[in-house]
């Protein structure tokens, strides 16, 4: 068994693969296309991107290039933070799907409650009336699932007590010593699976001492520890690199945390 192939279940039955390759700030072009061609050599079978990333086009063709059988990949998609009506919501899926030009997608998000330009403003009319569009393509079968991402407690509660769908995943920010525990316990509570981006914390966890000193201990790397935790924590982990040796350490994470490790690096949180 191994972390890519192996999948978590969403709440509707869809199998999601454990970790999917992130393409965050990886720009549309040969990094784009070498990044995802890379990581589906290695052996990746969940692919993350967004419109707003603007490189749904190179990993389309990466994907299709690859050789690999549509039916083997997890296709995740959003929809821009800013659009917060149903016309501009249908407007940007079609976007998306001509893209990246791979049928049906597999997983489509609200890329976030608020616009990026105004964090912690309120949208919940708009997310709202985005959702519905959302439950109409989910309906149609032209994706698999539907979530969000970005969504503290306040912002799932408005939008599930006023829609007929409950998102299948929200994903979040989540890494060693950023956990987002009430977020976190309302989606396990409601069957939502959780997705943590920035499982390094950009990067910045790979001089931790403290997680250092477990790696050398496992004889890995503070990159697999810190992605494996997210792993023994029912998370989905989103690594992204475009460095092919990284690209394929991050994957290399079928090992398990003792439950001291666990209990010590859910202590770093606390400082």
């Amino acid at each position: 068994m191994s972390a890519l192939t192996d999948t978590f279940r969403m709440a509707n039955g869809v199998e999601i693969p454990k970790i999917g390759f992130g393409t965050w700030q990886i720009p549309n072009g040969p990094e784009a296309y070498d990044s995802v061609r890379t990581a589906l050599e290695v052996g990746y079978r969940h692919i993350d991107t967004a419109l707003a990333y603007g490189n749904e086009e190179s990993v389309g063709r990466a994907v299709k290039d690859s050789g690999v059988d549509r039916d083997e990949l997890f296709i995740t998609t959003k929809c821009p933070a800013e659009i917060k009506d149903a016309a501009g919501a249908r407007r940007a899926f079609e976007r998306s799907s001509s893209a990246l030009d791979l049928g049906p997608v597999d997983l489509y998000l609200i890329h976030a409650p608020w616009p990026w330009t105004a964090i912690g403003t309120d949208h919940r009319a708009g997310n709202i009336e985005v959702w519905k569009v959302f439950e109409e393509l989910y309906e149609q079968g032209r994706t698999r699932s539907i979530g969000v991402s970005n969504f503290d407690v306040d912002d799932l509660e408005s939008l599930t007590a006023a829609t007929d769908v409950v998102p299948h995943a929200n994903q979040i920010r989540w890494f060693v010593g950023n956990t987002q525990g009430p977020t976190t316990a309302w989606c396990k509570q409601h069957d939502v699976l959780v997705e943590g981006y920035s499982p390094l914390a950009t990067g910045e966890l790979l001089d931790d001492e403290d997680i250092a000193a477990i790696a050398k201990r496992l004889g890995k790397s503070v990159a697999q520890v810190s992605i494996r935790y997210l792993l023994e924590k029912d998370v989905l982990p989103l690594p992204k690199s475009t460095t092919p040796s990284r690209i394929r350490e991050n994957a290399e994470v079928d090992f398990e945390l003792s439950a001291e490790d666990i209990a010590e690096l859910d202590t770093l949180g606390a400082r």
